[in-house]
């Protein structure tokens, strides 16, 4: 019968029997996804209900929030099930949406970064045409061409992966990867292994050189500017320069785990918690902190919208209060009402 009508059920061996080890870890993590869950959302209510916020860089940002959510949600539940359960399994189709749902977080997360480098690019080396440049129509096509090309070509990843033949059915990591998919196979896919090898090229190193080109440009103009404007330039670009350092380290980790699963039980799981929940968990954190923009419409929702009287204090209030309105020869002509500040 042709395997791909049959039930392929495949087994995590990296979890390990349920004990305290295997608790504490479901406990980091869902501490971990619950406030990335809540950061991301967060911020893009932020980002939604300020008018203020609706430029290119931060519907980008929005964005990179939204990608953040997809690599949480693929994977953060089924490792949190697989941690407290005897049996930790998965169907094979399963899998494969896992791996294509974790690839589509990372490939999409590194086109973000790289149009945003673009944006930081544009704003700062040309902000005489910048509105020119970053139009509506721009910023538009620019996010149907960041999920457009990674979904598209990961789509077609799986479709060849899917189509291998399993022969064997363990994979001693938290969750499927696609390398570690294909190593179920009986057969070695050269198809496979060139058509991966074309994904890294372009959605991973493409976009790196990328931001890397744009942000020389930005350093090669601000060495031409005045200490103020370098100082400008710099608060606008860090946010985005720590969050790109912060996911290539996340990405260089994870290929280094995917190429060698003999690590042990301890550093499997913290490799899986650190891919999937610390870029998308640290990214709003940034921003939130490093954006002023962002930390001034945070306020003013806190203010105006959730806590809309808190700060009003009565005892500081002014209270209208009768004194003497004066003639110009300086007789009382009797008495009128004057806001007096009790403090």
């Amino acid at each position: 019968m042709n395997q791909t009508f049959l039930h392929i059920t495949i087994f995590f061996t990296a979890y390990g029997p349920p004990g305290p080890l295997n608790y504490a870890a479901f406990f980091l993590t869902f501490l971990l996804f619950f406030i990335t869950i809540l950061a991301n959302l967060s911020l893009m209510l932020v980002i939604y209900l300020e008018s203020s916020l609706h430029k290119p860089m931060y519907i980008f940002l929005f964005n990179l929030a939204v990608n953040g959510l997809i690599g949480s949600l693929s994977v953060c539940p089924k490792i949190m099930d697989n941690l407290v359960n005897d049996i930790k399994d998965i169907s094979h189709e399963g899998c494969i949406l896992q791996v294509f749902f974790c690839n589509v977080y990372a490939t999409c997360a590194y086109v973000i970064l790289a149009v945003m480098a673009y944006d930081r690019y544009v704003s700062i080396c040309k902000p005489l045409q910048y509105h020119s440049i970053m139009t509506p129509s721009k910023v538009k096509m620019l996010l149907a061409l960041v999920y457009f090309i990674p979904i598209t070509m990961l789509a077609f990843q799986m479709f060849i992966t899917s189509r291998l033949p399993v022969c064997k059915y363990n994979i001693n990591k938290l969750f499927c990867d696609n390398l570690a998919v294909v190593k179920l196979s009986c057969v070695e896919s050269a198809l496979s292994n060139l058509y991966g090898i074309c994904i890294i090229a372009s959605l991973v190193v493409l976009p790196f050189v990328l931001v890397v080109l744009s942000y020389v440009k930005i350093l090669l103009v601000c060495l031409k500017a005045s200490k103020e404007s370098r100082k400008k330039a710099f608060n606008t670009c860090a946010p985005h320069l720590i969050t790109f350092i912060n996911f290539s380290t996340a990405i260089l980790f994870s290929v280094i785990y995917n190429r060698h699963s003999t690590a042990t039980r301890e550093v499997n799981v913290l490799i899986s918690v650190q891919f999937i929940l610390f870029p998308p968990l640290v990214h709003p954190i940034i921003y939130g902190i490093r954006t002023k923009e962002i930390r001034t419409c945070i306020t003013k929702i806190i203010r105006t919208r959730i806590f809309p009287n808190s700060l009003d204090f009565p005892h500081l209030k002014s209270e209208p209060k009768l004194v003497p309105i004066m003639t110009l020869d300086g007789t009382a002509a009797g008495q009128g009402l004057r806001f007096e500040s009790q403090v």
